[in-house]
């Protein structure tokens, strides 16, 4: 359970979404319930009958900046860049940020990138895992760059090129509906399925919903090359969870309720905050919780999230939290269904 090959898995590409559902939740769902061992095929839009009345859910609020741009290099070559960081308003002639960025060749220290409205970029330096820190020139703000010309950040399985016709729809369902605090680098793609009506009829079937913020960070995408997956770093990721939203945890798991997250980014930030007995303390702060195979869950009671990339960390939260086998059963099931994968994908709902 603890080495990476026991997370692999063939497949077929062509069961990797391109696109999201015609409708947020007219995707599939599949139900995955733990004390039975039974998998069941459902919409979506069914997860009212699936839940109970007194479930919470708890959602993650962070909102995508379509931060991604493209450029080139004054010798000529292409370039593309992911800008990570993204100040307060009363910062924002911040001029100098640290990017991922994707070329041919690596620019090297104090080469010139070119973009789009007369923008400059300055290379000053650059770190592990493909950063970059690069000062921006021109006529106006980054951010306002960003603003005008900025596409999603999608992952790289998702393909999309140069001023692609399909951006504009991107900008739009690769943001869930609930989204409020700027700062994310990738979707909480769990999130995506809901729209403001299925939260209406959540709530009046007596099934809460809160809300808490953490914000993706770039190492999402770090690939896992170790055998051993407890010795995978995970990069830190800001959180907030406010009072109101800490309360009606707290008296969830008082009361005997279930808590469900939507989504592995709420399952990290509850479980970094939880006591000894499964309390929360409302704050912010930085979060790199590895979670596989092993680890005692304090606050969580059920799931839902997407399906997931062979050997990623995602994978060994979801094996640790519905047993290992249990997810190999429902990704066998999922492939033979042809169930559509990653993050524009279907869902599951594990309780």
């Amino acid at each position: 359970m603890l080495s990476i090959e026991d997370y692999d898995y063939e497949l077929p590409e062509e069961m990797i979404a391109q696109f999201p559902a015609p409708g947020r939740d007219s995707s599939r769902l599949l139900f995955v319930e733990r004390s039975k061992r039974s998998l069941s095929d459902h919409v979506f839009s069914e997860l009212p009958r699936l839940l109970r009345a007194g479930d919470l859910l708890v959602a993650n609020n962070t909102r995508v900046v379509p931060a991604r741009l493209f450029g080139r290099k004054d010798s000529g070559g292409r370039i593309e860049i992911l800008v990570l960081e993204h100040p307060a308003d009363d910062e924002r002639n911040f001029s100098t940020r640290w990017c991922l960025l994707r070329s041919s060749k690596r620019p090297t220290k104090g080469s010139q990138l070119l973009f789009e409205d007369g923008f400059t970029g300055l290379v000053e330096d650059h770190g592990e895992d493909g950063l970059t820190r690069i000062t921006f020139q021109g006529n106006g703000s980054v951010d306002g760059l960003i603003k005008k010309k900025g596409s999603m950040p999608l992952p790289p399985y998702i393909k999309r090129g140069y001023r692609d016709g399909r951006s504009e729809l991107d900008r739009e369902r690769y943001q869930t509906v609930f989204s409020k605090e700027k700062g994310a680098v990738a979707a909480p793609t769990a999130g995506l399925h809901f729209t403001r009506e299925l939260v209406e009829t959540l709530n009046q079937r007596g099934i809460s919903w809160v809300e808490l913020t953490l914000h993706v960070g770039h190492g999402t995408f770090r690939p896992v090359r170790e055998k051993d997956i407890r010795q995978h770093h995970l990069g830190t990721e800001d959180y907030f969870i406010g009072p109101e939203t800490a309360s009606a945890i707290n008296r969830s798991k008082r009361e005997g309720r279930r808590v469900i997250a939507v989504g592995t980014t709420v399952v990290r930030t509850l479980e970094t905050l939880a006591g000894v007995k499964g309390d929360l303390a409302p704050g912010g702060g930085k979060t790199d919780l590895l979670i596989a195979p092993g680890f005692e869950f304090k606050v969580i009671d059920g799931l839902i999230t997407n399906f997931h990339l062979p050997r990623s960390s995602l994978l060994f939260l979801v094996s640790a939290f519905a047993g290992i086998e249990l997810v190999r059963e429902a990704y066998r099931w999922a492939i033979e269904k042809a169930y559509r994968f990653y993050s524009y994908g279907d869902a599951m709902l594990i309780l």
